[in-house]
């Protein structure tokens, strides 16, 4: 008879962020395309982004955000026994992020993988996290959203140019005495796997933004709903909403069709931190937390969404 572990529960125990120095503003990209602030500002919501400098990888940008979020928890690396990297921006294919970020985070042969869900990586990670904790095959787990888009996109290409930038987000996650992680609610549209797309090593990001807003502000905003009720609430139960920082528009399509209360805060990290697909989330919650707009115990729902197309979300306690 093989022996089994109870049942536990799992809470994020802090966030951590990397955000890089270099601010890249709408006016400094008109004097590459064809376009404006007032177009940028229009159209998806974005002020300025973060782009990261050369020397400057998904790698040691993941162990910046992994070592906020460890310093804040107050945990050492050499206690992180699973380890999960999201990122669709991953300079090679082989070997994966994760076991070096490990490494360089000092922890000691932990379980140690990459996600590749796009936009919904953190979502999709932070669920196997809790599942794994759960189960007890770990104690103490670090997340981290991580993305160097800036690598993958045409700089001369209006539609990707003015949208995505570069940063990392993390989250440790622990046992708990109470479910502070809901479940998960995730799901795909394999029918539409060119919406957004990269086609081969060698070539850049692609993207039909027409068809992903249609898809999110329809297919996706639905599953907001069966997000909260997975985990026993209303939509008037939640305290703090973070939706993948897609586009501005996106956001407010969601909003006016979801019954929150009207205290209910809103992430809107977009404007000064643009799209950075796996990172998003956990960098617009960080962003929250130091405005002081989010407070421990507030009940935070999540939803992300992009290429594949593919979606993922749950709602969690705030640390």
């Amino acid at each position: 008879m093989l022996q089994t572990t109870p049942p536990q529960h799992a809470a994020i125990e802090a966030f951590g962020a990397y955000r890089p120095a270099r601010v890249v503003t709408n006016d400094e990209l008109a004097t590459r395309v064809d376009t404006s602030d007032e177009w940028i500002t229009t159209r998806v919501g974005i002020k300025e982004r973060r782009y990261a400098a050369a020397h400057e990888t998904v790698v040691s940008m993941a162990v910046e955000a992994g070592r906020d979020a460890l310093g804040k928890a107050g945990v050492a690396g050499g206690e992180v026994d699973l380890l999960i990297v999201a990122t669709c921006t991953a300079p090679s294919q082989l070997p994966s992020a994760a076991p070096q970020v490990a490494h360089l985070l000092g922890a000691s042969a932990p379980g140690a993988y990459d996600v590749n869900a796009a936009c919904a990586g953190f979502c999709y990670s932070l669920a196997q996290a809790s599942h794994a904790i759960q189960a007890g095959a770990a104690q103490k787990a670090l997340v981290i959203g991580v993305e160097k888009l800036t690598d993958w996109i045409d700089h001369d290409d209006r539609t990707t140019s003015i949208i995505f930038a570069d940063g990392a987000g993390a989250a440790v996650v622990g046992r708990s005495g109470a479910q502070g992680i809901g479940p998960t609610v995730w799901g795909s549209a394999g029918d539409r796997p060119e919406a957004i797309i990269i086609r081969s090593r060698d070539q850049l990001l692609e993207m039909d933004g027409r068809a992903v807003f249609r898809w999110a502000t329809t297919e996706v905003r639905a599953e907001v709903d069966r997000i909260c009720g997975a985990s026993g609430l209303s939509l008037r139960d939640i305290d703090i909403f973070v939706p993948h920082q897609a586009n501005m528009r996106i956001i407010d399509n969601m909003l006016r069709a979801l019954d929150f209360r009207d205290d209910v805060v809103v992430a809107r990290d977009i404007a000064l931190a643009g799209n950075t697909s796996a990172a998003s989330i956990p960098l617009a919650i960080d962003t929250l937390l130091d405005a002081g707009q989010a407070t421990s115990g507030d009940k935070v729902l999540t939803i992300g969404f992009g290429a594949g197309l593919t979606f993922a979300g749950q709602v969690f306690e705030m640390p």
